[in-house]
């Protein structure tokens, strides 16, 4: 009986703490594409990928010409001759390679630019959030964007247009 009236009291003071916790709901992703200058920084961002790819598809095409030539010409190339422009072909695609890898890759220039453009606009989202959160008093805060496991949340929680509102006053 004592274990039964133990695992009741337990449950209630759970239950209690529970229901205590305040909570808000918020779509960073919509907080996000609502401020100009992250919509302004994320076509900085394609502007600098469209002339990079343009510069990597130059590279990828000299190789394909001079691969395309050697096919042609391979019958009547001494074996010497064979190798040393197979050896420059794949000499002239690894370049290729690694100049996309340099642009492209995750250390590459457009990830810097990425993190120079972007970072300064998350931390403003993510200062604003918290101060928005301390100041309303709440335990915690779900981000709904992108989520597919948030099955349901009540539009009083989602306070995402009021923090809108707050980065937009800045």
């Amino acid at each position: 009986m004592r274990r039964v009236i133990l695992a009741i009291v337990a449950v209630l003071f759970t239950a209690g703490v529970a229901s205590a916790q305040n909570y808000m709901v918020v779509d960073s992703e919509k907080v996000f594409k609502s401020l100009k200058e992250y919509n302004d920084a994320l076509e900085q961002i394609e502007q600098l990928s469209q002339r990079y790819q343009q510069e990597v598809d130059k590279k990828f095409a000299e190789v394909e010409r001079l691969y395309n030539n050697y096919m042609v010409q391979r019958a009547a190339l001494s074996e010497n001759a064979r190798q040393s422009r197979e050896r420059e072909i794949l000499a002239l695609e690894a370049e290729a390679t690694k100049f996309q890898e340099s642009l492209f890759g995750t250390e590459g220039e457009i990830m810097k630019r990425r993190m120079e453009l972007i970072q300064p606009i998350q931390k403003k989202v993510f200062d604003t959030i918290d101060s928005y959160a301390k100041q309303k008093g709440y335990d915690m805060i779900i981000d709904v964007a992108q989520n597919a496991t948030m099955l349901y949340y009540s539009a009083k929680a989602d306070k995402t247009t009021e923090l809108i509102a707050i980065l937009k006053a800045e």
